[in-house]
């Protein structure tokens, strides 16, 4: 019997009586319901003319390896121009690629490479601010105060005497306060602006009309060039509230105690679902297969569900089941909670274990005691993961998550296995949140460093030119794509048989009840139709469960129980 008959049945058989069902398979349409988006960090991706740094000619030579892999679209983290203080995330043009990628015609050559390959392309967009050298904040620090181009940005005048002190209290995600004061004109100290991040990123006014109409204007730029949609960065901190209170939580919203803050006032406040109302509108204009992903660090997840109405985001990324770990109990809460929230709303729930910004998983998960702090690296002084034990409970987790219903994002090189590099010396470190903070934060570094593609090859095979922008780990030579390809039991082939078989039995649209049997302190089991999910994060092995193996996380044989650190998908009878 499947979940379905369970869920539409009068009374449940006692044979399934161990079954707690969730949530049915969904017939809604859109292909973004139950897609697997791979997220690709360009200037770690491949760098095809030797300068140390990816760029999107790169991206098109390694498209077919992506298609091949299985996925269904490609999410671009920024390609835009800018000086490169945080990776792009500070935009100096919104309509050109920076040099370092390319032009706009190695754009446009990338997209007509996805289209021969049936991938769609998704592009990152940085709304809440952009770069100091953009020209509008370089128009605004030129002009008075209270001037229409200051309007464009949060400026505010000091309190104390003389203006000195910031205009609330306010501490930036990367360290130190959220406000930096300018210099005027006439060469006097001044007004200061508002960064949530770093210093050269000043938030923009939502307030002012003339921002809408700007961002308004670069939607459709992207969108005339043939993208599929949009992960809409920081989505929940555009607008303020009114009068910038203070704050008594944490930067990232949270309070003091590390539960999410309600109130904070510089994030989640009611007009934002204005704005995305009108972006899905634009979006609707170019066909109803374009799509929004919110990048909403919103919690619980029923308010989550607010931003996934039928008229605003299409998506918004899970962070709670990200940052759930393999904790089962707390799993369940989230999957279950999930689901349920976002089938009110006739949305589809997201799921992901890793991406530019947190340490990979399979660092994460190489830990049995304490790892490293969310939102944190890993230095060559810190306790070091066990990368054998982290890459097999990875391979454990993601075939859970690629077994639950709804859609799935990958971070770059996650198919390979690979871990952090945590040997990156200060020296060479690059996230803002390192030079902020003095190196108390390692920063996000480790998670991005390039892509190891051909194990014989120089940089083992990112680029043939200048050392790549962060180095490569001489294990990853071991990791590469080419050398993984020619191994049946690789963690890229398992990724492979995982989205090969997610898709023949789609999975993504499926349906989920809890078999009890198989949840305890230390596994979970779920069916989504006639498949059964189950994994184990105990120290002993499980009795396997009766039906057809389809596929289980490591090389074990087929009929061998249930490993510690390890899942199996199969066919019940």
């Amino acid at each position: 019997m499947s979940v379905d008959s369970l869920l539409t049945a009068e009374a449940v058989d006692p044979a399934f009586a161990t079954l707690t069902p969730v949530h049915r398979a969904s017939t809604a349409h859109g292909w973004w319901r139950s897609a697997v988006i791979y997220q690709i960090y360009p200037r770690s991706f491949r760098d095809l003319n030797g300068d140390g740094i990816g760029d999107l000619a790169g991206i098109t030579a390694e498209l077919p390896q992506l298609a091949e892999l299985g996925v269904d679209a490609v999410w671009l983290s920024p390609f835009y121009r800018s000086p490169q203080r945080d990776a792009g995330y500070d935009v100096s043009d919104y309509c050109d690629v920076d040099p370092l990628f390319g032009r706009l015609v190695d754009f446009d050559a990338l997209i007509a490479e996805a289209n021969r390959l049936q991938l769609r392309v998704i592009a990152d967009i940085v709304p809440n601010h952009c770069s100091d050298q953009h020209v509008a904040f370089q128009a605004a620090k030129a002009a008075p105060a209270n001037s229409p181009e200051r309007d464009m940005f949060i400026f505010r005048d000091g309190l104390g005497p003389e203006g000195t002190e910031p205009p609330n209290n306010w501490q930036s995600h990367f360290g130190g306060p959220a406000w930096t004061r300018i210099t005027e004109p006439d060469r006097q100290p001044g007004q200061w602006y508002l960064h949530l991040f770093d210093s050269s990123q000043p938030d923009f006014n939502w307030h002012n009309p003339a921002v809408h109409a700007e961002f308004e204007r670069v939607l459709r730029f992207w969108l005339d060039r043939g993208i599929s949609g949009f992960r809409v960065d920081v989505a929940h901190a555009l607008v303020k509230a009114p009068g910038l209170p203070d704050w008594g939580g944490r930067p990232d919203g949270n309070s003091t105690d590390g539960f999410p803050g309600q109130d904070a006032p510089m994030f989640g406040q009611p007009a934002l679902h204005d704005i995305y109302r009108r972006w899905r509108s634009i979006l609707e204009e170019y066909g109803p297969d374009r799509i929004l992903c919110a990048e909403a660090n919103v919690d619980p997840l029923p308010r989550l569900a607010q931003w996934v109405r039928h008229d605003e985001m299409h998506q918004a990324f899970n962070f709670p089941f990200l940052h759930a770990g393999l904790d089962v109990d707390r799993l369940r809460h989230i999957v279950t909670d999930s689901l349920v929230s976002l089938d009110a709303v006739g949305a589809p729930s997201t799921w992901v274990l890793s991406n530019h910004d947190v340490v990979r998983h399979a660092s994460r998960f190489g830990y049995d005691g304490p790892g490293p702090r969310d939102g944190d690296g890993i230095g060559p002084s810190d306790p070091q993961p066990n990368e054998q034990l982290g890459r097999r409970r990875a391979a454990a987790a993601t075939m859970f998550m690629l077994g639950l219903p709804g859609g799935a994002y990958l971070y770059q090189g996650e198919e390979l296995g690979l871990p952090d590099s945590t040997s990156i010396p200060g020296s060479l470190r690059q996230d803002p949140a390192f030079a902020r903070t003095g190196g108390a934060r390692i920063g996000r570094d480790g998670c991005r460093v390039p892509l190891p593609w051909r194990s014989s090859e120089m940089h083992a095979g990112f680029g043939a030119g200048r050392d790549p922008w962060l180095p490569l780990p001489e294990s990853w030579s071991n990791l590469a794509r080419d050398k993984q390809q020619a191994d049946p039991a690789s963690h890229l082939n398992l990724y492979r048989e995982m989205l090969a078989q997610r898709s023949t039995l789609q999975l993504g649209r499926g349906s989920l009840a809890w078999v009890e049997d198989y949840c305890s302190h230390t596994s979970l089991g779920y069916l989504n139709g006639s498949t059964l999910v189950v994994m184990n994060v105990g120290t002993e092995p499980m009795p396997l469960p009766e039906g057809e193996v389809l596929l289980r996380s490591s090389a074990a044989d087929r009929n061998d129980p249930l490993g510690s650190g390890e899942t199996i998908w199969l066919i019940t009878s």
